[in-house]
């Protein structure tokens, strides 16, 4: 071979190995592994406090961020674009919050929409942005799934009309639901208490639901009718960490509680 094919063997091999190198840079620049598919909850925050104390929950699901920092819940589109997390338009639902709370929406806003970067080490996820950095915790560490039997329920939102819905008379009434290892059940309503007998098969349950009958405020009633209307029959739950959501299939409704 002459010394001009092979300086131009040795050229052409040189810019291959060059475009390796270079797309494997490129795929570096992207992690393996990302925040979606999992839920975490802050457990400090260094720069401006969250209005309220917060703490503030984010989970990622299906292309889209779920936030709360302890007033109304905020969802929408995300991208993880490399170690930047890009947050589209965000609806959000519409409960007025008392106090510093109030202020909580904006900063969880500011947060997200400020294009944070973030880092994930094994359970603990850090975002900086907005001139915060929030260290969160993996929500299933931070607490572990509850006991569907057994535990005390809180419902802290109501699933109807295709929305999740939230406010100040569910905060005060405080509907409550706990089934027994037995089946028994127990609880409120919001204004009459429960009783009945709860049969479970995996994830799915129906419900034999009796309660008192006491008349109460409008409010109260309307999120007491929400409340036993998704109750009503069959429905499938799913507990994650210390939440459990109640689907009931059959009229379109549900209820979102917390542990006690």
């Amino acid at each position: 071979m002459s010394a001009t094919r092979r300086w131009c063997a040795l050229l052409v091999l040189t810019a291959g190995a060059m475009a390796g190198c270079t797309n494997s840079q490129q795929a570096s620049d992207q992690p393996t592994v990302t925040p979606m598919g999992r839920a975490f909850v802050s457990t400090e925050v260094k720069g401006t406090a969250i209005p309220g104390g917060g703490p503030l929950t984010l989970r990622f699901q299906d292309g889209r961020v779920t936030a709360n920092a302890g007033c109304n819940t905020a969802t929408g589109p995300v991208t993880l674009d490399g170690n930047t997390l890009k947050v589209g338009e965000l609806a959000t639902t519409m409960m007025g919050c008392p106090g510093d709370v109030a202020g909580a929406d904006g900063w969880v806003a500011g947060l997200l929409h400020s294009s944070p970067t973030w880092k994930l080490d094994g359970s603990d996820l850090t975002l900086t942005g907005n001139g915060n950095t929030v260290t969160m915790l993996d929500r299933k560490v931070a607490h572990p799934d509850k006991s569907l039997t057994g535990t005390p329920w809180i419902v802290d939102a109501l699933v109807r009309n295709n929305g999740v819905e939230r406010s100040q008379t569910l905060d005060e009434v405080r509907p409550t639901l706990t089934i027994a290892p037995d089946g028994n059940v127990s609880g409120s309503a919001g204004c009459n208490s429960m009783t009945g007998r709860a049969e479970i098969t995996g994830s799915d349950i129906s419900f034999h639901i009796a309660t008192t009958k006491m008349m109460c405020d409008p409010q109260v009633m309307d999120v007491e009718r929400a409340v036993l209307q998704a109750l009503d029959g069959n429905v499938t739950a799913t507990v994650d960490s210390n939440t459990l959501t109640l689907r009931n299939a059959g009229n379109g409704t549900g209820v979102n509680l917390r542990a006690e």
